[in-house]
């Protein structure tokens, strides 16, 4: 995978990522939105990027790709993983939160989407998020995604009011 937009690259991982990718994760909003994804050590983070490296061959990943500044920092990461909702696939996406309001995740998740959906084979994406994530509701909304629900729901393991949206492919 390597996708070039016009201030990012999108890429596979490697295992020099580590670093950056702990202190990503070390952010509140990530505590906040995305506590199974928050990587105390770097250990931590070499582990599961280990893993994720693994599953780039496989037909059901989760596909988790690193986003780049063009200078090489990394900022974050776009990901299509399955669902619960047999052949289901959901788009996730995460800016560090020094690097947030610069329309990066917006510029990402446009870029992915249709080379995934292409890899997969799929003709729609969902998005899920709480509903107090206004941020990532509006990157949602930016590229396209249409509201399907809001209300009551499991996010990460827990019951919340969440809001989903759903991508289609033209």
């Amino acid at each position: 995978m390597l996708i070039n937009t016009p201030r990012l690259v999108i890429t596979e991982f490697d295992t020099g990522m580590s670093n950056a990718v702990h202190l990503n994760s070390l952010d509140e909003d990530t505590r906040r939105f995305l506590p199974d994804e928050v990587f105390e050590t770097e250990a931590e983070a070499a582990e599961t990027i280990e893993f994720l490296i693994s599953r780039y061959s496989s037909a059901d990943g989760p596909f988790v790709y690193p986003v780049l500044l063009k200078s090489g920092e990394n900022v974050g990461y776009v990901q299509a993983v399955l669902t619960e909702r047999a052949g289901e696939w959901e788009i996730g996406y995460h800016i560090g939160k020094r690097y947030t309001k610069n329309g990066y995740a917006t510029e990402a998740v446009r870029a992915f989407l249709p080379i995934i959906m292409d890899k997969l084979c799929i003709k729609h994406v969902v998005g899920v998020c709480l509903a107090e994530n206004v941020a990532s509701i509006k990157v949602l909304e930016r590229v396209g995604f249409e509201k399907a629900y809001l209300g009551d729901g499991e996010y990460q393991g827990r019951s919340a009011k969440i809001y989903r949206a759903i991508y289609r492919s033209e």
